[in-house]
């Protein structure tokens, strides 16, 4: 294979017959029915493949492109050397041979993704997505809704993308043409749904779709078809509505029951504001949520698993409205869910692989509206989910509608295993008005301090430490972190069911950090006081310790670290738990009792830090670089 220059005193940008593209499929005829849909609809087109750009004036052998990903619209910049192989183009190509725009779109989309080897396999929805920000639906016929049609056609009229296949249930046979015409294993675009009323059926209309073949050949050839006799049945007005021709270009009509019949599933990619701006008849509205699955922390698998699910990403949504025209009489409100792996065919070089993905959700308790704090996991436990995706599947997005009263309610997206990690984007998708947001809990810190307890109520184990306190400090009644350890060590190792080797160094001086009153003015060392109060604490965290360690393993997991540190006084956010994850469990994800201690010792004097410098309370402080260097090299 060789990549040709173009050369440039033939060319064409654009033939200007937009239809006129067609191509060589190999693995990536997703992106040719995709790039086909895209044709139909010129603001669109224009939108990724800007008119500015010619062969002629101002011509310096480059060009961009425009793609939508992940939320923000990106340009992708190529220059004008095209794969070929014995002097043909490779992959997509115009009917036209001077004809380039289509092979460039395609060279600039496989840049996106790092490579033509990346393209290779894939859905139509990707492409659709890429080319619009639209979120998509995706219909198996055996299980499509009776109104099928009425969206399809309502989708149209809203310049929609669609796309359609017949699945092949041996992969030996995929792109075989059929006896009917119809290639099984192959993408094809939708490009008009109409009615019609034949001769012979007065008082009936026939439903059509028209459908166009990415190659630019090779057509449907039952009822319907360019040269069936079903048109003869047709005025010659209904045929010029119908923009009927017979011509081998790769599109053609069918009944939408032969549609049903012979296609399997169709993916319809609705447009959002952000795709057409300045269209009005555009009134879908999206919200967006970024988010990541983080392995230990919020990869917390299905709901197979109940001890994680709860730790996922967690989004609260408001439907606001219902629906203007409810379909049946129900009454609600109409949205879709759509849930979008990232990057993973990117890293597909790399070894990376789509996750098995989906969401389910839930309805929020009444007495809950308006509380933004993580849902825990006794919720998920006694609580069925109101609504969810059909199944986990391994798709770079899994998407449904559904149609909910107004209310509150909670989606859970996650993988179908618990621990893999990887990014996603979250969107809702309606008519109507709808908010979503991912519930972050608000960052605060219970500052509980025991009392020093008085002679008469210390107990065997306290009289024990004060003895051991004297014995270590001697007569300046003072302790260093090196004694400290020492201490806290004997202690600690008589209580076997913590299974622990003790403190270390380290964790004894952020320990003396904590509890030095003056801060960076401080000692570095404990008084009987301050080591009493120190104590207490870790007596609290102890216990609370000992209450995930049920098992007695000596460590507890990260995902129960989550409820251990809010039992312990501290409400993070999911970036939070995600940083004491990687700083704080080992390989295993496990999290022993000095790396707890040291975490919570670290939570505490980070927040007593924090609300020292905090003077007028508003959540903000203001450092200096000596400032910050004395409280991060000391706490």
């Amino acid at each position: 294979m060789k990549t040709a220059l173009l050369p440039q005193n033939t060319l064409k940008w654009y033939s200007g017959e937009l239809k006129n593209m067609t191509g060589l499929c190999s693995g990536d005829c997703w992106l040719l029915a995709a790039i086909a849909c895209l044709t139909l609809n010129e603001k669109l087109l224009y939108r990724v493949v800007p008119q500015e750009q010619s062969f002629s004036e101002g011509y310096g052998g480059i060009f961009h492109f425009q793609f939508w990903r992940y939320g923000d619209w990106v340009d992708v910049v190529i220059d004008d050397r095209i794969p070929t192989f014995n002097n043909q183009l490779v992959f997509t190509k115009s009917a036209e041979r001077n004809e380039f725009w289509s092979a460039l779109l395609e060279k600039a989309y496989a840049k996106l993704h790092g490579s033509y080897e990346a393209l290779k396999g894939g859905n139509t929805t990707e492409a659709m997505e890429d080319f619009t920000g639209g979120v998509t639906e995706f219909y198996e016929m055996k299980e499509a809704p009776k109104e099928l049609y009425k969206i399809m056609k309502k989708a149209l009229e809203r310049g929609s993308l669609m796309g359609c296949s017949i699945d092949s249930l041996v992969p030996a046979r995929f792109e075989t043409r059929t006896v009917t015409g119809l290639v099984k294993g192959h993408a094809y675009s939708v490009t008009a749904v109409e009615e019609c009323r034949p001769s012979q059926h007065k008082d009936a209309k026939v439903r059509l779709v028209r459908l166009r073949n990415p190659w630019g050949q090779v057509e449907w050839n039952g009822p319907w078809s360019d040269n069936s006799k079903e048109w003869a049945t047709l005025s010659k007005a209904e045929k010029e509505k119908l923009q009927h021709q017979s011509a081998e270009d790769g599109e053609f009509w069918m009944s939408f029951e032969d549609f049903k019949k012979n296609y399997t599933k169709i993916e319809i990619c609705n447009l959002t504001p952000d795709a057409l701006e300045d269209d009005k008849i555009h009134k879908w509205t999206v919200s967006v949520n970024e988010g990541r699955w983080v392995r230990g922390c919020s990869a917390g698998g299905c709901r197979n698993y109940p001890d994680t699910f709860w730790t996922n990403p967690q989004y609260r949504l408001r439907l606001l409205e219902e629906d203007d025209d409810p379909e049946d009489n129900e009454v609600g409100c109409t949205f879709v869910v759509a849930l979008m792996q990232k990057n993973r065919r990117k890293e597909r070089k790399m070894g990376a692989n789509l996750f098995t993905i989906g969401f389910a959700i839930y309805e929020v308790p009444k007495e809950m509206h308006g509380n933004k704090q993580h849902m825990q996991k006794d919720f998920f436990l006694f609580s069925s989910s109101k609504a969810r995706c059909k199944s986990y599947i391994n798709l770079r997005e899994v998407t449904q509608r559904f149609r909910l009263s107004p209310g509150e309610y909670v989606i859970v997206p996650s993988t179908y295993e618990p621990h893999q990690e990887g990014e996603f984007i979250l969107r809702v998708f309606s008519e109507k008005r709808n908010t979503s947001e991912e519930i972050e809990n608000r960052i605060e810190a219970d500052h509980p301090v025991p009392a020093p307890a008085s002679a008469g109520e210390e107990s065997e184990e306290d009289q024990q430490f004060r003895t051991i306190f004297q014995e270590i400090a001697g007569d300046d009644m003072e302790i260093t972190a090196n004694e400290l350890k020492n201490v806290l060590n004997r202690v600690i190792t008589k209580h076997k069911d913590l299974n622990t080797e003790g403190f270390s160094l380290e964790s004894c001086r952020s320990m003396i950090a904590l509890m030095d009153v003056s801060f960076m003015d401080g000692t570095g060392r404990l008084n009987l006081q301050e080591f009493r109060h120190l104590w207490n604490k870790i007596k609290q965290w102890q216990g609370i310790f000992k209450h995930y360690n049920a098992d007695q393993s000596g460590s507890i997991n990260s995902y129960e670290m989550r409820n251990a540190v809010n039992d312990a006084g501290f409400r993070l956010n999911n970036q939070l738990y995600d940083i004491i994850t990687m700083r704080y469990a080992n390989e295993n994800m496990n999290i022993d009792f000095d790396s707890f201690i040291s975490c919570l010792v670290r939570l505490e004097a980070m927040f007593r830090a924090f609300q020292a410098f905090d003077q007028d309370g508003d959540g903000t402080i203001r450092l200096s670089v000596l400032e910050w260097l004395q409280l991060t090299m000391y706490a």
